[in-house]
């Protein structure tokens, strides 16, 4: 720590004047774009935050179409078989046929 805090001391610079100077520069200079990124309205962190949304939207979205398309199927198959259509009526909502035993289980 005793290195760093010589840096701040213009009477230590000597010959080395130009880089010392530099260096106080560059740390001041990165000090203030590291508080410029981070606390800024728009700061990194958000971005950061914005990459995570979005990613997790775009999963989202790829199992809906995944959804749609199983669903889609499913569409175009009842619509061109009466069988599964009736399959699936008595499956899902119970329906029946004039004859059928019906038990209700409670």
């Amino acid at each position: 720590m005793g290195k760093f805090k010589d840096i701040w001391d213009r009477d230590k610079d000597g010959n080395r004047a130009p880089q010392r100077s530099f260096l106080r520069f560059a740390i001041v200079i990165t000090a203030i774009i590291v508080l410029f990124l981070f606390i800024k309205k728009d700061n990194v962190v958000r971005w950061i935050q914005a990459g995570f949304t979005l990613r997790s939207q775009e999963r989202r979205i790829e199992a809906i179409k995944q959804d749609n398309e199983r669903l889609d199927e499913q569409i175009r198959i009842m619509s061109t078989s009466k069988d599964s259509l009736e399959t699936y009526a008595r499956e899902e909502f119970g329906f029946t046929e004039p004859g059928d035993d019906v038990y209700i289980e409670e």
